[in-house]
């Protein structure tokens, strides 16, 4: 009679993991996205874009879950997180305005529409309305000098913004989010 083998414990891959135990299925969809990275340290900053992606903003937690997986100190993923103008470490409105102060953007009146925009929505740059219907803030250069003055709505950039245009847009989002 042949002996049987004993079956060995089955190992668990990286993926295979138990649930998260918080239980969001968006952690295990960060699994995926790192494994396909390879769990590499240098794909710190795309690993970061996926979780924003997928979380809308990076927590402290998250940081860490990010810094274990990749092997890498907490201090240099939270150091990435807040050097880079594209993260954000709290929640974020529904719709987002970004104003350019590079020089070419200031000089042709950025200014002037940070101050417009802060007056009307009564936010400081870099602040959320508190019913998150809008995230304010300014970054120091978009790299769009030639179609300055720059701002940054919801993603997508538009150039030669004056106050006037700026605020026609925070209408539309206003109008807009009043009819849903």
């Amino acid at each position: 009679m042949k002996a049987e083998a004993k079956a060995s414990p089955r190992r668990h891959s990286r993926t295979e993991r138990e649930e998260h135990p918080s239980g969001d299925d968006r952690f295990r969809m960060l699994e995926t996205s790192m494994k396909k990275l390879r769990y590499r340290p240098d794909a710190l900053i795309e690993v970061l874009h996926s979780a924003q992606g997928l979380f809308g903003y990076l927590t402290g937690d998250l940081l860490l879950f990010i810094s274990h997986a990749l092997k890498l100190p907490p201090s240099r993923v939270y150091g990435v997180a807040t050097f880079y103008h594209f993260f954000t470490l709290e929640p974020r409105g529904r719709h987002s305005c970004t104003i350019c102060l590079g020089t070419a953007c200031y000089v042709k009146g950025g200014g002037t529409i940070v101050a417009a925009v802060e007056e009307r929505t009564g936010l400081k740059s870099g602040a959320t309305a508190a019913d998150g219907s809008l995230t304010l803030a300014t970054a120091r250069c978009l790299g769009a000098c030639g179609i300055a003055p720059a701002v940054v709505f919801d993603g997508e950039v538009a150039g030669h913004q004056t106050p006037e245009s700026t605020l026609e847009k925070l209408k539309t989002w206003e109008a807009a989010d009043g009819e849903s």
